[in-house]
């Protein structure tokens, strides 16, 4: 493998320091439009393009840390985003074969559609790690996966024109090899604590709970509660603008939830 990257760089970093070229910490970004109007910057995905070499590399230390999460099953079952047999087809069946039985039971049931603000953008790199090292990753990885993080700059492609290089101090890249896994170990401590049926796609959230009772609507809104707490302890923001409740079952008291100071919207209907 060695003498395949020496082919493409003349400097590869001397064997076991863990360090990388910083070709390989460089992307370029380039915007791709995701819905609702175009003039609006917030409407398109910032997406990295890397390194071919680098890329490779991250093919392989993906594998090990893939192998690791499966063995020592480390990623917690709430979680559907980029794993192997899971998609969002699972994603939407598992959680709504559950909401569905106890609507179906007669039940009342509020869910909670959460949305993160720019979630890949902003982890922490320094908690991101603390969590690698937790999850029980080698030392060897782990220094690769923080050299990896470290010292990155970018700058944004535009029809032919660019921006001036910039350090990049959070997030992990999209459209890199390594980002999704490290997001998915970032997020996985979100479920701790709760009660209500949790369900992720990447940063996708999705809180269900029965609501017949008052005891019931304090039960979710203290759920609520403790995933803004996570949100602020690890440095991440809901977009509450984006966030809804859809209300379900006939007997339904429609309780106002809130997360933070603002109560979260009411919705008939929700497009997944």
């Amino acid at each position: 493998f060695k003498t395949f990257l020496r082919f493409w760089l003349d400097d590869v970093p001397a064997e076991g320091t863990g360090e990388l070229l910083a070709d390989w910490r460089r992307a370029n970004v380039v915007p791709i439009f995701k819905k609702g109007k175009r003039e609006d910057p917030n409407n398109y995905r910032p997406v990295s393009l890397t390194s071919i070499p680098g890329k490779i590399l991250e093919q392989i230390i993906k594998q090990t840390v893939c192998e690791h999460l499966e063995r020592n099953a480390v990623i917690t079952n709430s979680q559907h985003g980029f794993l192997k047999n899971k998609s969002c087809q699972t994603n939407l069946i598992s959680f709504f074969d559950r909401i569905t039985s106890l609507v179906d039971e007669g039940n009342a049931v509020d869910v909670a559609y959460l949305d993160f603000s720019k979630a890949f953008d902003k982890v922490p790199h320094d908690i991101l790690v603390k969590k690698l090292v937790k999850c029980g990753l080698d030392y060897a990885t782990t220094q690769w996966i923080c050299n990896w993080l470290t010292d990155r700059t970018q700058r944004v492609l535009i029809n032919g024109s660019s921006s001036s290089w910039r350090r990049v101090t959070s997030g992990v890249p999209q459209g890199s090899v390594l980002g999704t896994v490290l997001f998915n170990i970032f997020i996985n401590d979100l479920d701790d604590g709760l009660k209500g049926i949790l369900i992720k796609f990447a940063d996708d959230t999705k809180l269900g709970g029965v609501a017949n009772t008052p005891e019931d609507r304090i039960t979710l809104q203290n759920d609520l509660d403790r995933l803004e707490n996570w949100a602020k302890t690890n440095k991440m923001n809901f977009n509450r603008e984006k966030c809804r409740v859809l209300h379900l079952g006939k007997k339904n008291e429609r309780h106002k939830y809130k997360m933070g100071t603002p109560g979260l919207r009411a919705v008939h209907v929700k497009r997944i």
